[in-house]
């Protein structure tokens, strides 16, 4: 098998086409379940490749097969594809031209460092024993992508060969450049959104007592909310339980017959999940009881635990000290509060999930603009490392 200064040798002398690839993305982001442009630009990047490609049918995913020279189990590699509905401010010469829409979660970094491993093991398929599935996915960003694909037969990309493991990496700011974040277990959290829409009776606001006033409720149950996390979440299993937006009333003298709150709950552990979505309902019903309102509770189930099986997030760990160095392999000692739709292919699979750092090199990592800010950077010297490990996870679970 190709030792790792090879690997990652041959990653960096392709890094001019991922660097590329990756600017072509930058340049024409996508939001949601249908990129039109950003599958055309990735099934030309593996038009060349001895890779068997199928599309999706209810989004633009993209699902390429590459086999081995020698039988053996099936590894899937995954890339997530769309951007965020965002004004980029960047001013990088490769800045989105698509007013609204930018790559700030470095999705286009994903698919680059995709594809680019794509390259290094179709050169390397005499070492192979099985097949790497290509997981392109769209709508990473609340939209489900990876749900779509499992639905339409993801795990089953090769018959009779089911999928026995799954590897992904997230880039992110807050890490240093090159080195590989990971850990076993909880890696980030599930994600629900709920609403509450709170009943009573307007009136001038002069008599209030003729009412019943939603706005102080509504205030009431944001601070019983964040009383209830801090008193009946135990911090070993946390909660973070956040209202993000509140509308009432039309102007000054006028108290309004309804309220509504949103906002979003994160969990680490699916007991801890049900366990505070019951506790946020309950609050809103009781406390709009207490003042003689209703409350209607909607919940919008969102992402599971992204849970990295100990084992393979072991040999991440491994791996990329191998390829890297010691240094560039740090172990997490926390797990993150954002969610992310590669949860459900490791509900179904054993693997992992690791944080490649590119924070640029004159910033602070954790304080630079960070994913999802519309000033954000990644650093392409990262990049090389990405792709390296990208194809070390494969090769090493097909050595056969």
């Amino acid at each position: 098998m190709t030792d790792d200064a090879a690997l990652l040798a041959a990653a960096r002398a392709d890094a001019a086409w991922v660097v590329d690839l990756r600017r072509r993305l930058h340049r024409r982001p996508e939001v949601g379940l249908q990129l039109p442009q950003t599958q055309a630009i990735v099934l030309e990047a593996l038009a060349d490749l001895p890779v068997e490609v199928t599309t999706g049918t209810t989004t633009s995913s993209v699902v390429g097969v590459l086999r081995g020279a020698r039988p053996g189990p099936t590894y899937l590699l995954r890339g997530d594809m769309d951007a965020l509905p965002l004004q980029e401010d960047t001013g990088l010469d490769f800045a989105s031209e698509i007013p609204g829409a930018m790559h700030a979660c470095g999705h286009d970094t994903h698919v680059a460092m995709l594809l680019g491993a794509a390259r290094l093991l179709a050169e390397r398929r005499e070492e192979i024993a099985g097949q790497v599935v290509l997981m392109v996915q769209p709508g990473e960003e609340g939209h489900h992508g990876a749900r779509y694909m499992l639905d339409e037969g993801l795990l089953d990309a090769v018959p009779g060969a089911p999928i026995s493991g799954a590897f992904a990496i997230h880039i992110s700011t807050s890490f240093p450049t090159g080195t590989i974040n990971v850990r076993p277990g909880p890696l980030m959290a599930a994600a629900d959104h709920f609403r509450i829409t709170l009943q009573g009776a307007g009136g001038h606001a002069s008599t209030p007592h003729v009412t019943a006033d939603p706005v102080p409720v509504a205030a009431e149950i944001v601070l019983a909310l964040q009383a209830m996390v801090t008193r009946r979440v135990d911090v070993f299993d946390p909660a973070v339980v956040t209202v993000g937006h509140i509308a009432a009333g039309t102007t000054n003298n006028i108290i309004p017959a309804t309220a509504f709150l949103e906002g979003t709950i994160r969990t680490l552990s699916a007991e801890r999940r049900a366990d505070v979505v019951a506790r946020v309902q309950r609050v809103a019903e009781k406390v709009a009881e207490a003042h003689e309102l209703t409350a209607v509770f909607e919940r919008v189930e969102g992402y599971p635990v992204t849970v990295n099986d100990a084992v393979v997030a072991g040999q991440v760990e491994a791996r990329a000290a191998a390829l890297l160095g010691a240094a560039a392999s740090v172990p997490m000692p926390d797990p993150l509060m954002g969610a992310e739709d590669f949860s459900y292919v490791l509900e179904r699979v054993p693997g992992a999930m690791a944080f490649l750092g590119a924070c640029p090199p004159d910033l602070v990592p954790g304080e630079s603009p960070g994913n999802h800010s519309n000033l954000v950077v990644f650093d392409e010297d990262a990049l090389p490392a990405g792709t390296a490990l990208y194809a070390r996870m494969a090769l090493a679970a097909l050595a056969g």
